[in-house]
């Protein structure tokens, strides 16, 4: 696998690819940002290293990019190649009919583009979001990438469409009241999609997996929840909890958290707790987080439930480790964990600090540049970084301490919500018109 990722690159890398055992492999993985937050799925990045705590328009930005359009997806790194997904040109400007959904790829030293491929037609916005928010995920032989119009998409680091398939076309039209914003999530060689809705229909939720290399359906099973209208919806993408040596897909949304077998998706446990008031609006966007056999699952602002993970059946009560409730919680951005700190930040970039295996309350809220946040924080290099929808970004110091070490703020060009990538010593934040490559320079 990291073989071919690395035959465009060097010598050097293709023997260290070749000598090295399959752990390390899995170690080097940790240098790049492969999908939706992060190497682990926690928002972290243990690789980093050496990364700006200040930068502006004229100051630490190696290269910055132009982009087709706006979109929430968030860039993925391997080796020397950018993958972001975006619609051929914004909604103001686009055909009828909606524009086309693409999969870019550009060169990680200097933007450049590299290819540029169709993945569907017929982008619309809904607000925050259009038909390219989910962002693709990669393991370095091939790049997966899904839009809201049910198109999931396999092709090679070169840009060949390896297979495509459309969920709404084979089990009928999405239902959520936003459009459709899950990201898939790859586990050893299964891709994972899940579709969370009813407020626009009654048709069941379900979660499903491909083969990665071939697009065959290995499974589809049914998502039961007592929700109501649109707290059915969920724009939560999946992750993944071990336990005993054993993995399972941990999926959040519909009132409920719910944990399945990656070899038949049959449902092995559930807990409830993410709706108490039973409200009709509770949809959720935030997405569940698992470290160290724990899940962190956000609901509508609040609460927010760390659940111990394994177990059988209704884990409601006997699974729950801590349970967090604020006034006001994140109802957008996703926590970032590092195992010993939960670092949460709120849609408007209040900062709170909580010890992960207990919930005590290290700091916090503490205040962040003002301005609306819909990106998720980022760990990385000693550092938790903060980007508003303005294009301002807090640097905090990562710890029990509050310590702001700088704000950095880059032209606004309308609302930023793409989450950042880190890999190496590089950051990569994607505004609504270019992607910046961030980092140190002489």
């Amino acid at each position: 696998m990291i073989t071919r990722a690395c035959s465009g690159l060097s010598p050097f890398c293709v023997f260290f690819a070749m000598a090295m055992s399959s752990a390390a492999i899995c170690e080097d993985m940790r240098d790049y940002w492969p999908q939706w937050r992060g190497p682990d799925l926690n928002g972290v990045s243990t690789g980093a290293r050496n990364l700006p705590e200040t930068w502006s328009e004229t100051e630490n930005i190696v290269w910055k990019t132009h982009l087709p359009s706006w979109s929430g997806g968030t860039p993925v790194v391997w080796g020397n190649q950018i993958f972001v997904t975006s619609p051929s040109e914004p909604e103001s400007g686009q055909s009828e009919g909606g524009s086309r959904l693409l999969l870019v790829c550009l060169a990680k030293e200097d933007g450049r583009p590299l290819w540029m491929r169709d993945l569907d037609s017929g982008n619309r916005g809904h607000h925050k979001q259009n038909m390219s928010s989910p962002s693709p995920v990669t393991d370095g032989t091939h790049v997966w990438a899904m839009t809201g119009t049910g198109t999931v998409a396999a092709l090679t680091m070169e840009g060949d469409i390896v297979w495509k398939f459309n969920l709404q076309k084979e089990y009928g039209p999405f239902g959520l009241n936003f459009g459709y914003g899950s990201s898939p999530l790859l586990h050893d060689g299964k891709l994972f999609v899940q579709v969370l809705h009813g407020y626009t229909t009654d048709a069941p939720s379900y979660v499903m997996a491909f083969d990665g290399a071939t697009g065959k359906v290995l499974w589809r099973v049914e998502r039961p929840t007592t929700a109501l209208s649109e707290s059915h919806d969920a724009y939560t993408t999946p992750t993944l909890v071990a336990n005993d040596g054993k993995t399972q897909i941990v999926v959040s949304g519909g009132d409920y958290v719910t944990g399945h077998d990656p070899e038949t998706g049959a449902e092995i446990w559930r807990a409830a707790g993410l709706n108490p008031r039973n409200s009709r609006r509770n949809r959720i966007i935030v997405s569940p987080v698992a470290v160290d056999g724990i899940v962190y699952a956000c609901s509508s602002r609040k609460p927010l439930l760390a659940l111990r993970g394994g177990g059988m059946g209704d884990v409601t009560a006997s699974h729950l480790a801590w349970k967090w409730e604020q006034p006001s919680g994140p109802d957008v951005p996703t926590p970032a964990c590092d195992g010993k700190y939960l670092y949460i930040v709120d849609d408007h970039g209040a900062a709170t600090c909580l010890d992960a295996k207990t919930g005590a309350t290290i700091y916090g809220p503490e205040r962040t540049a003002k301005g609306i946040v819909s990106a998720s924080p980022v760990i990385a290099d000693g550092k938790i970084y903060i980007t508003n929808e303005d294009v301002v970004t807090t640097v905090l110091a990562a710890g029990s301490e509050f310590k702001i070490l700088a704000t950095n703020t880059l032209p606004s060009e309308g609302k930023t919500l793409s989450s950042l990538a880190v890999s190496e010593d590089r950051i990569y934040l994607r505004t609504p018109a270019h992607l910046y490559c961030i980092g140190k320079k002489p």
